[in-house]
């Protein structure tokens, strides 16, 4: 069974996901892939101990505070490929940068491979399912161009704003 609350945050509405113990999403009202990797139904409940620590991390990061997300038991569905990126995603730096192209390098030397799509890095990317905490709005592309974020790209500029990067547009 799957669960849901909502949170209120500075850039609208976020619903929340749980598979009772762990986070398995949190997405941004209206956003593409909305809950595209689940496909049962949930059920609303807001009491969850998972959910009061999400909620309780999400008010220290709007406060400008830096919680890690290490804090938070995650559980984001989805493939192999894209777990791999997602576990990249997880070790950018609060307020610093990667592009599509170096976590495809990165996924490349692992594998043992030569290269790598950053176009599939882009795609796993755009299906990150626990915004914000994965933070997907860290990546851009090769020449620091803010690329296509599932949130919208305002939301991204907010939220790197937030984190005090200096954004060019």
């Amino acid at each position: 069974m799957f669960y849901k609350t909502h949170y209120k945050s500075p850039l609208g509405l976020l619903m929340l996901a749980s598979d009772g113990e762990n986070l398995i999403g949190l997405w941004l009202e209206g956003q593409k892939y909305f809950c595209d990797s689940i496909k049962e139904e949930f059920t609303e409940k807001n009491d969850l101990p998972v959910f009061q620590k999400t909620k309780d991390w999400l008010d220290r990061y709007f406060q400008g505070k830096k919680p890690l997300i290490t804090e938070l038991p995650l559980a984001p569905i989805g493939g192999e490929f894209r777990q791999e990126v997602w576990k990249i995603l997880c070790n950018i730096p609060y307020g610093e940068l990667l592009t599509y192209g170096e976590i495809a390098k990165m996924i490349a030397a692992k594998k043992g491979k030569l290269t790598m799509s950053a176009q599939a890095v882009g795609g796993a990317v755009g299906h990150n399912p626990i915004s914000i905490i994965i933070p997907c709005h860290r990546v851009v592309g090769s020449n620091g161009n803010l690329t296509g974020y599932a949130g919208g790209i305002d939301k991204k500029i907010k939220l790197l704003e937030h984190e005090g990067v200096n954004i060019i547009y």
